[in-house]
Parts: structure tokens; C-alpha cells; sequence
């Protein structure tokens, strides 16, 4: 087996070589399988609170370890460890092999290391500056919100940055490394009426950003003075807001984040592991039509600096622009190594995991609705009565059946053509396989979110980004709530 000859982290730090990566995967293959691998991390993490104008919480952190994994037909056996020493790592190769015995035989093939890319180059990570900045940072958002109304009773600040550093090898010569940054500032508020006013009511706004990046991204254009304003803006907005209409309307979907929409709507729906079960309802559609012929939908994991960009997967495969639908016809789903291999695919690099105590699984990285032909004034226009949401708290999905449930932050009425009164209270209740046929005008103002996403999926939360330009759905239901949900998301 060959490798570079240059110093990498866990090599350095912590005198791993190249026969105990031998050593390891034969230990984890001595029971029989298909594959193994070992995927190693070190992480170091920062988490600021600013609430009620003072420092409530701040914490460093470090943790590092290993998880071996075991593939045998479709069973999987998996064991971490959070001590890197030689003893610990083949005890937890032993015991996933001991998981996942079988009575084939695999040998460990030598290492194949693929040119790197660098989607997130940074000369001084976020979580390697001086803290006093960060506090800065959440204190002029503090003072910032407080200052834009003095209905804005409640202010809340906060930062988190981390840089993850990965190593997988795999018995199929998988070789990758990865340094991956990752950095965001949220500010939430709370506005409140005098109570002397005679009729008192609260609002709530939220707005964040960052991404993979370091922390002079806060000092451009998305300082936390801009984020503060926006969070501020929402909450006054909701203090006169009407409460949202009920009933079967249209709704117009504004640009960026109500992306959220199609992330749970479609995308956990297209990720490989339920298709192989059979338990998403877009199961077997691929060459179907499955959307408006205005709709082409894409996840795409090599955008530079973004929240859900990764040089490679946790698999470590490279990340690559996948098209999931093209105007309207399912091309195809998201994959990791174990679904590509039982399902006859192409792995399309989406293996992801939250951290070395979990096993991968198929996941979204950047998903999105390419931009269309229609101007967004006439999408606006085009509406008699309906709903124009523009931002979202959240969402869930059950992808057994596509039906997914969405409560918006921001929303307002749609009048004779015209964005007029805000609502609040408004949930949009729809079906996935169904709502993206319902589009009938797609804006050509894609803009994707500011960087805030994190997707939940089996327990398991990593960072995502989503983005839509406007759109325009001819019928889906207002009002109502969920009842289950096998995917979350969550600003």
C-alpha cells in the first residue's frame, strides 16, 4: 500500500501508520464480509450564549475516535471507540467483525488516495481564533436587536463554530482525508406590546448564517448586525399579523429558505436506503414523472463554502452535483457505498454520518430547485387569494406515504394579486409525490438559504443547506399540524 509521503493529522499526532490501517481492516474482515472500513475524527468546537445582554454559556470542547464498520450482504456490524490507542481500535474491529461474521472472505485491497479538492480553504479556522471576537460578534448582535424597536423585549445570541478532521480508509483502497470548518452565528427575538395599549400580543423572529468558513465572514456583508435586524424585523412583523386562513389555496413559496419545503417534501423521499426498503413513496419511479415539467431538482455537494459542502463524504467519496429531477422525470436517488452495491447504482457520494459513533447512512448535502423562466412580480400577480410564505420554522416528513407538514415563521395574504396583511399560524400540509406536479410558475430567483440547516434523520443531525427560487403551487393545504415524522429539520 502507497501513500503520499507528507505529514497528515492522525499520522503526526497520533502515530498511526500504514500497516495498523492494514492491521485494523484485516482484524475487521477476520470473521468474513464484503467490506470494511475505519473512519477516524478529531473535532474541536466552540458554543457561545448571549441572553439578556451577558455571557450565559460558553464551552470548548474536544473529542476524537474511531468507528469500524462491517458490510455482509445487507447486514452491518459497527463499533467506535473514543481511545485511539492500537489495543482499543482492534478490540472495536473484533468486535464489529464478530457483528457481522459471515462465511465470505474479503482481503484489503491497497489504498487508492484521490487528488483532494479544497471547497473550504481557510488560513485560520473559526474554532482556532481568540474567543473574546466570537463574544464580540453576539454582543453587537445583542445590542443591534434591542436597538431596532423597544417592543423587542427578548434577545438571544449565539455561536458555534468546529473544525472536523477525518480519515477513511477502506478495504477497497478507500484512502481520503478531510479537514472540514464549520461556523455559525443565530440571533432570535421576542416582541412584545405594552400592555397598556390595550391588547396585547408577541412575535418571534429568528435569523442566522455562516457556513464553512472562517470567522472574517462575520466582518463582510452577513455581519451580526444583519442578522439581528432581520430576527428584530420578523418578531415586530407578527405583534400585527392576522391569523392565517384555512382551506385548499394557492401558495406562493418565496426564494432561499423556504427550500426547507423541498428538502422534506422530496429529498429524504430520494435518498437510496428507503428506496431499497421500499418504504418511500417515490420507490420504483425512477423515469416517472414525479413533478411539474418546470421542476428540476438537484443536490450538490461541491459548492465552495457552503453549510452542506463536503470535499468528500464520510464514505470518502468525492461529493459531486447530482440531478434527482429533470423537468419533472425522477433520474435518480442519493447514495451511499451499502445502497449503490445492493441496489446496482452509482455511488453518488452522499454517505454521511453525525459523528465516528454512528454508522453512515445516505444523506443530503445542498439541495435545490434550479431556477425557471417566470418573473416573481407575475408569480405575485398571477394569485387571486392565496398565501406568499417567505420563511419557515421547520418541517417534518414521513416518508412512508410523502406527507410532510411545515409551520411558517413568515407569511402573508396574497390579495387580487397583491401582498398584503401578514399571518400568522400559517402550516402547510401536503403530500411530496404530489405537490411538485402542482407547480405551475418557477421564479428565476433562485437564492439559496444563509447557512442555518441542520437535518435530522434515525437520530442523527448534520449540516444541510436548501434553496428555491420562488415558486408557485396551485392547491395545497393551510392550516393543521403532524402526526409522524421519520425526518426533521431544523434551523
Amino acid at each position: 500500500m502507497v501513500i503520499a509521503n507528507q505529514e497528515r493529522f492522525f499520522f503526526a499526532h497520533y502515530g498511526l501508520t500504514n500497516h495498523d490501517l492494514e492491521t485494523y481492516l484485516a482484524a475487521a474482515l477476520s470473521a468474513g464480509g464484503d467490506y470494511a472500513d475505519l473512519y477516524f475524527e478529531y473535532l474541536t468546537s466552540t458554543s457561545l450564549m448571549v441572553d439578556e445582554s451577558l455571557l450565559k454559556s460558553a464551552s470548548q470542547g474536544i473529542s476524537a475516535g474511531c468507528g469500524v464498520r462491517v458490510v455482509s450482504g445487507e447486514r452491518t456490524g459497527y463499533a467506535y471507540t473514543d481511545d485511539l490507542s492500537p489495543q482499543r481500535i482492534l478490540h472495536a474491529a473484533r468486535t464489529a467483525a464478530l457483528i457481522a461474521s459471515a462465511p465470505s472472505k474479503t482481503t484489503v485491497a491497497g489504498f487508492q488516495q484521490k487528488p483532494a479538492r479544497s471547497l473550504y480553504p481557510v488560513a485560520l479556522p473559526s474554532v482556532d481564533a481568540d474567543i473574546t471576537a466570537k463574544v464580540e460578534l453576539l454582543m453587537r448582535a445583542d445590542r443591534t436587536a434591542r436597538g431596532f424597536d423597544p417592543r423587542i423585549k427578548e434577545v438571544r445570541a449565539s455561536y458555534a463554530d468546529e473544525l472536523r478532521t477525518i480519515l477513511v480508509a477502506g478495504s477497497d483502497g478507500t484512502f481520503a482525508e478531510d479537514s472540514q470548518p464549520l461556523a455559525r452565528v443565530n440571533v432570535s427575538c421576542i416582541a412584545k406590546t405594552d400592555a397598556s395599549s390595550g391588547r396585547e400580543s408577541s412575535g418571534r423572529g429568528t435569523s442566522g448564517g455562516g457556513g464553512r468558513v472562517a470567522l472574517d465572514f462575520f466582518f463582510g456583508d452577513k455581519t451580526p448586525e444583519f442578522f439581528a435586524k432581520e430576527a428584530a424585523r420578523q418578531a415586530i412583523l407578527q405583534l400585527d399579523a392576522r391569523e392565517a386562513p384555512a382551506g385548499d389555496m394557492e401558495v406562493v413559496l418565496g426564494p432561499g429558505w423556504p427550500g426547507v419545503l423541498l428538502h422534506e417534501a422530496v429529498g429524504h423521499g430520494l435518498e437510496a436506503d428507503f428506496n431499497r426498503k421500499k418504504t418511500s413513496a417515490f420507490a420504483g419511479l425512477i423515469g416517472k414523472r414525479v413533478a411539474s415539467e418546470k421542476c428540476t431538482v438537484v443536490d450538490n455537494g461541491t459548492m465552495p463554502w457552503r453549510r452542506g459542502s463536503l470535499n468528500v463524504d464520510d464514505e470518502g467519496q468525492p461529493t459531486q452535483e447530482t440531478v434527482l429531477i429533470e423537468n419533472g422525470i425522477l433520474k435518480g436517488y442519493l447514495s451511499d457505498k451499502l445502497s449503490s452495491k445492493l441496489m446496482g447504482l452509482a455511488d453518488t457520494g452522499n454517505g454521511r454520518r453525525e459523528s465516528y459513533e454512528h454508522i453512515p447512512m445516505p444523506r443530503m448535502t445542498n439541495t435545490y430547485m434550479l431556477a425557471g423562466q417566470d418573473d416573481p412580480g407575475d408569480i405575485i400577480r398571477s394569485v387571486k387569494n392565496g398565501v406568499y410564505a417567505v420563511n419557515f420554522g421547520g418541517g417534518q416528513v414521513d416518508i412512508t406515504n410523502g406527507k410532510f407538514v411545515f409551520s411558517a415563521s413568515e407569511a402573508y395574504l396574497i390579495e387580487n394579486g397583491q401582498i398584503t396583511a401578514p399571518i400568522k399560524g400559517a402550516t402547510l400540509i401536503g403530500n411530496g409525490p404530489d405537490v411538485l406536479t402542482r407547480v405551475s410558475m418557477v421564479g428565476n430567483d433562485l437564492k439559496l438559504d444563509e447557512g442555518v440547516g441542520t437535518c435530522g434523520k434515525d437520530g442523527q443531525a448534520v449540516p444541510v443547506g436548501v434553496g428555491i427560487p420562488t415558486i408557485k403551487i396551485d392547491r395545497l393545504t393551510v392550516g393543521g399540524t403532524a402526526k409522524r415524522e421519520t425526518g426533521g429539520f431544523m434551523q
